[in-house]
């Protein structure tokens, strides 16, 4: 599957996304800087952009309406705890961060804890910032492959997050990877727990999706 890169504005080394059909594109972007990364994520900004440890863009179209649903509902959940709790911030899927294998990615949702987001400078927080979320959480829509899904979990704690969620509605069970190498699977009938790293969060998917 390709895609036409056409010249956004020479100037500044951008490019617009002028054709896209099916499944995620995947893209070689060998020699890209962060600064272009940036700049051509600003040029699609209808698409969610992703990009490898090994400098492959991964171009995905927007969401299915009962995939944002869902992520919507979670991300509710996630966001009351955080609102009444007052320990991090919490990010949705439009937001980028770089990792420390030199990957972007943008997570269905993420939460960072307070104080390690505000040691931030702020260039840092204006773009896709230099930091792994403590929580990420992804949802696996229809057409998504779960292997991929669960390399990229792995990838998150590699990089240091503390809690992931990888949530799969069509088997209605999330895979719960922990800081320590476990991973756990939780049903759908059973409340997801934010432990240590998130204190007092409880989602029970089963009553919201």
């Amino acid at each position: 599957m390709t895609a036409q890169l056409a010249p956004q504005d020479t100037t500044n080394n951008t490019f617009k996304v002028n054709f896209l059909q099916g499944k995620p594109l995947h893209i070689n972007a060998a020699g890209m800087s962060r600064e272009e990364f940036y700049a051509f994520c600003m040029a699609n900004d209808e698409l969610r952009i992703e990009r490898t440890a090994d400098d492959q863009l991964i171009i995905m179209p927007p969401t299915g309406s009962q995939t944002g649903n869902r992520n919507a509902e979670i991300n509710i959940e996630i966001g009351l705890w955080n609102r009444h709790s007052k320990l991090g911030l919490c990010f949705d899927s439009s937001t980028g961060f770089t990792l420390p294998n030199g990957a972007g990615r943008a997570p269905d949702c993420a939460w960072i804890r307070r104080d390690r987001w505000e040691a931030l400078p702020s260039e840092e927080k204006n773009k896709f910032a230099r930091i792994v979320p403590d929580f990420v959480m992804e949802l696996r829509s229809e057409d998504q492959s779960l292997t991929e899904l669960r390399e990229k979990m792995d990838e998150y704690r590699d990089c240091g997050c503390r809690l992931g969620w990888l949530i799969d509605p069509q088997n209605r069970r999330t895979y719960v990877y922990s800081e320590n190498g476990d991973i756990q699977t939780v049903p759908f009938e059973e409340a997801l727990l934010g432990g240590e790293v998130m204190p007092g969060l409880e989602v029970r998917l089963g009553e919201i999706i």
